[in-house]
């Protein structure tokens, strides 16, 4: 396999990986709060429809923070099993698993610091019920920045040298 099409694969692999990730957290706070009406297919996108009438700020708000908190937390498990992910002998696994670990490390905090203000507010519309949508942009902005670090530190050492070493 050549490794243009594991890179095609990995990145598909990764819209895929976000989408569960993320929309499925969102999907089992609106279960566990009661209020889950319906997956919504738009496009390349997916949305969670709940009931918000019957919701409280609260409950919105963390229905909303609860996607990037999930993608933070798998992408950060990704980062800590890193090691073990680039002794496998699979170019194509550990392509996957470098291009989910890329969009679950910066995909929110890129769109919750700065996109949201260009292309509508989605979960931050929702965030903000929280705390002061200023105070959010930066924190995710600076999440964004302490995940570029620790890719470019960490994760990208480890998988380069592992591809360097890997002969499939």
């Amino acid at each position: 396999m050549t490794k243009r099409t594991r890179q095609i694969i990995g990145i598909l692999a990764a819209v895929v990986a976000y989408y569960i990730v993320h929309e499925g957290a969102h999907m089992l706070v609106a279960l566990c709060q009661g209020v889950f009406r319906q997956i919504i297919f738009m496009g390349l996108g997916v949305q969670i429809d709940v009931s918000a009438d019957q919701m409280s700020d609260t409950h919105m708000g963390l229905f909303c923070v609860a996607g990037a908190v999930a993608t933070f937390l798998v992408g950060w498990l990704l980062v800590l099993l890193r090691k073990k992910i680039c002794a496998l002998q699979s170019k194509l696994l550990k392509s996957v698993l470098w291009y989910v670990s890329l969009a679950l490390l910066m995909l929110d905090p890129l769109y919750l610091s700065v996109l949201c203000g260009l292309f509508g507010g989605g979960d931050m519309n929702g965030i903000q019920l929280l705390v002061p949508e200023l105070a959010a942009r930066i924190t995710f902005g600076a999440v964004g920045i302490v995940h570029l670090f620790v890719i470019w530190k960490y994760l990208l050492p480890s998988y380069k040298e592992s591809f360097q070493n890997n002969c499939d």
